[in-house]
């Protein structure tokens, strides 16, 4: 078995969402579609994290079992030049046949650009999330603080959700601010359906000063969705990328740098990601 790992960017603003969709469009769905104009078979994809509808990614890791061999150059060039403009292929690597996209990731990355302006801007539709109320940058600070760490997080998570277990483990949530833009980094081992943009929702309302930080632990205790605010758009979320054991050396560039070359220099640094001794 050839397994394969890729790396994929796409917009979502078009699709709705990841997971391949019966009838409506999907990125797995494009991505499969090209996968069978290419090598002329059915091949299915996994992948790192399924985003929601509207979600973009910067790094999207999949790794699919092609019935046949080719260079890593041939499956980018092959596979881009059957892909729509809003999704392509950056990088391609042969893996061991244990690897698995999913299961084998030890962190994940998301990003969320957020624009404080009166009016929202046209040109930015669907690639930033837009407030017109002031927000306190100190106060979003301080709530974040308090998801940091191992919780359950069912009071952050879709009622819908299918995920077996609501624990997960937030490493670190950085806000920075540059002008009219607030740039939020959430960094766990995982995440629940709809969690990031549930704790965008919540740290929005710690900004407007409808809550303090020293809710968040209750809200965290009741575990129950429908006492913690509501889930934000999700215009402005990135998946922006994602870890392996160190054994694992696929072609990937940190997450801020990537960010910073697709959206541009008003992206500011974050903090450095959490030392993990045992992720790459």
């Amino acid at each position: 078995m050839n397994r394969v790992a890729l790396g994929i960017c796409y917009d979502g603003s078009a699709w709705y969402g990841w997971q391949r969709q019966p009838v409506l469009p999907s990125v797995q769905s494009e991505l499969e579609n090209a996968l069978l104009k290419f090598v002329g078979q059915p091949v299915a994809v996994c992948c790192a994290g399924r985003t929601d509808r509207g979600v973009h990614a910067l790094n999207q890791v999949v790794h699919l079992d092609p019935p046949v061999k080719r260079s890593a150059q041939a499956w980018v060039s092959g596979l881009n030049a059957f892909l729509p403009s809003s999704i392509s292929v950056q990088w391609a690597q042969e893996v061991d046949d244990t690897f698995h996209a999913r299961f084998s990731a030890r962190q994940r990355t998301y990003f969320y650009v957020l624009r404080e302006a009166n009016v929202r801007s046209p040109l930015l539709d669907g690639k930033v999330g837009w407030v017109f109320r002031p927000l306190d940058l100190e106060r979003m600070r301080r709530a974040a603080e308090h998801f940091v760490g191992t919780h359950d997080f069912s009071s952050f998570r879709s009622t819908d959700c299918q995920a077996k277990s609501p624990v997960r483990e937030i490493h670190a949530i950085d806000i920075q601010k540059s002008g009219s833009f607030y740039v939020f980094r959430f960094v766990a081992n995982a995440f629940l359906h709809h969690m990031v943009r549930n704790l965008m929702g919540t740290l929005l309302y710690a900004g407007y000063g409808r809550l303090d930080a020293s809710d968040i632990p209750t809200l965290i205790e009741r575990r129950d969705r429908q006492y913690a605010p509501p889930t934000f758009a999700p215009d402005g979320l990135y998946l922006a990328g994602v870890k392996y054991e160190e054994a694992v050396q696929l072609p990937m560039q940190d997450p801020l740098t990537l960010f910073q070359q697709h959206l541009g220099p008003w992206i500011i640094p974050a903090r450095p990601e959490p030392e993990d001794p045992g992720v790459a």
